[in-house]
């Protein structure tokens, strides 16, 4: 059995085991991991991602020159945490659930410079979404941003989720090169407001005055 078809067998498993968990039958294909990782560089920096499975988005980080000892791989799933620590050894693998992620060190003085999510988003609690998020943005520096991909029609993330938080959505792209096709979201913080500065207005002379 060739690694591409040990993968899906690996990927269609889980699937059976735990459907809400896992966000789709077969691993995501080349189309969608270069539209996923299409904004990220080496310049990046560090890379969280956040459900990788069996590695697809992480040999696309890999390929747009991301090092792999700037990859931290976060995997719930114990079988599919195993083999991504043998596949990419120089990357740090952590096998915990992502709503966990606002209580772990991820690197000491590492500047996070995006987070990748695989995660189903759309079959969680809406609890379970806020806490995922408010732990990416607590690693992720303040132009950093976190890249979602989804089979929905629309972004996964409501707007009053989104507000609460003081994030925004942006479109980046849909391919339909990927089965099932899919789209990609990019999560970021919003500018703060410019504070408008009151000057006091002179005051108008009293036409009754002399």
């Amino acid at each position: 059995m060739t690694g591409k078809a040990a993968d899906a067998v690996l990927f269609f498993r889980a699937w059976l085991s735990a459907p809400l968990q896992v966000a789709s039958v077969t691993p995501s294909g080349r189309a969608l991991s270069s539209l996923m990782t299409s904004e990220i560089s080496a310049d990046t920096g560090t890379v969280i991602e956040l459900g990788p499975g069996t590695g697809v988005f992480t040999e696309a980080l890999l390929d747009r020159g991301v090092a792999e000892s700037d990859l931290v791989l976060v995997e719930y799933g114990l079988e599919f945490a195993a083999k991504l620590s043998l596949r990419f050894p120089a990357a740090r693998t952590i096998q915990m659930d992502a709503a966990q992620l606002r209580k772990v060190t991820v690197l000491p003085s590492a500047s996070v410079g995006a987070v990748l999510s695989g995660l189903p988003l759309l079959s969680m609690p809406m609890r379970k979404v806020i806490a995922i998020l408010e732990g990416a943005f607590s690693h992720l520096r303040q132009e950093g941003a976190l890249y979602q991909f989804t089979y929905g029609p629309r972004c996964p993330i409501p707007r009053p989720v989104l507000d609460r938080l003081g994030l925004k959505a942006t479109f980046v792209g849909r391919t339909f090169a990927n089965i099932p096709p899919a789209a990609v979201y990019r999560i970021s913080r919003r500018k703060p407001r410019p504070q408008h500065v009151w000057t006091s207005v002179p005051q108008m002379p009293d036409k009754g005055a002399t």
